[in-house]
């Protein structure tokens, strides 16, 4: 399962975002590869970046913590990538709870937003994946309909009416270093979709939202099940 914050943690929302470089979620890999990994690992070009994509877990997916797991790329190049998973909501803390937590007043009943365990990498920490309509300096361009933010500009900007359209805000991530994801889609573990407002935002149970993100490709999870058990 993927780790969360507990009732007595408070994530950890920065005041600034960081700046760009190595300390950015898109570079700290969710598992340490092999040396046979790191000598002969798959590159990816720049120029095939999956960066926007949702990738599928196949029903073989052989980790718990991403069965049936819908997650966002939000970064993805040569140098790893990283992710949000969509449909993992966290359930003994509400957005309002952590408002409080990070000191910021309540927000109107109207702006409340989800919280999801976006990932087994650093649990603690928060993301708000939204759409593009708003923006500070420290957020991520996912695409030219997504952003990422990482400081709490964005909670308090939705506590006072204000901020994105729509949001989703996820506490860790997904996270790959160098080859691996390009790995585990040769094996078959992830199929990838282009998504749309309502797979990104939309509030459904956990199984829902991987049918609804295997309906884009019209693909039948019954067919996917089948195939895995005889492969």
């Amino acid at each position: 399962m993927a780790r969360h914050a507990r009732d007595d943690d408070t994530p950890d929302f920065p005041e600034d975002a960081p700046e760009g470089g190595k300390d950015t979620p898109a570079r700290r890999p969710a598992r340490r590869r092999s040396r046979k990994d790191r000598d002969q690992g798959i590159r990816l070009p720049d120029s095939t970046s999956l960066t926007g994509q949702v990738l599928i877990a196949m029903p073989s997916m052989q980790d718990p913590r991403f069965a049936r797991s819908v997650i966002c790329l939000c970064a993805h190049s040569s140098d790893g990538a990283m992710g949000i998973v969509l449909n993992k909501a966290i359930e003994n803390l509400s957005f309002d709870d952590l408002l409080k937590q990070l000191d910021v007043a309540p927000v109107p009943p109207q702006r409340r937003i989800a919280l999801h365990a976006g990932g087994p990498v650093e649990g603690g920490r928060g993301f708000v994946l939204h759409t593009a309509d708003w923006s500070s300096e420290g957020s991520l361009q996912v695409d030219p309909e997504l952003a990422l933010t990482a400081s709490v500009d964005i909670l308090k900007a939705i506590a006072g009416g204000g901020g994105p359209r729509r949001g989703l805000l996820a506490l860790g991530y997904a996270g790959w270093g160098p080859g691996q994801l390009e790995e585990e889609l040769q094996q078959n573990a992830w199929l990838n979709v282009s998504p749309d407002e309502a797979l990104i935002f939309e509030e459904e149970e956990n199984d829902a939202k991987w049918r609804r993100a295997l309906a884009k490709l019209r693909v039948d999870p019954l067919l996917l099940v089948s195939i895995a058990g005889r492969a």
